[in-house]
C-alpha cells in the first residue's frame, strides 16, 4: 500500500478534497446536515500510475478527510458541531 504522505488534502469551499500524487485517484467530501459525519459527493479513481486498489485509496482518502474534518472543526465526537 502507498504511503497516506502521498495524499494532498485541500479545502474547496465547504468540500475537502483528497487527491494522490502521481496518480488520477481523486475524492471529495462535505459535512451533510442529515448525516452525522462527511460524506463522499464525488470521485475519480482510475488506476493511472497507482500502486494501490481503488478500495485502498478511498479508504486512505475517508481517513484523511475525516482527520481534516476534525481539525477544522466540522466534525466532533458524535456527528456535527
Amino acid at each position: 500500500m502507498a504511503n497516506p504522505s502521498t495524499l494532498m488534502v485541500e479545502i474547496d469551499d465547504r468540500y475537502i478534497v483528497i487527491t494522490m500524487s502521481g496518480t488520477s485517484f481523486r475524492a471529495s467530501y462535505f459535512a451533510s446536515p442529515n448525516s452525522p459525519g462527511l460524506t463522499r459527493s464525488d470521485w475519480m479513481t482510475e488506476n493511472g500510475g497507482a500502486s494501490m486498489s481503488r478500495t485502498d485509496f478511498l479508504k486512505l482518502a475517508a481517513e484523511a478527510a475525516h482527520a481534516k474534518a476534525h481539525e477544522l472543526g466540522w466534525l466532533v465526537e458524535g456527528g456535527h458541531e
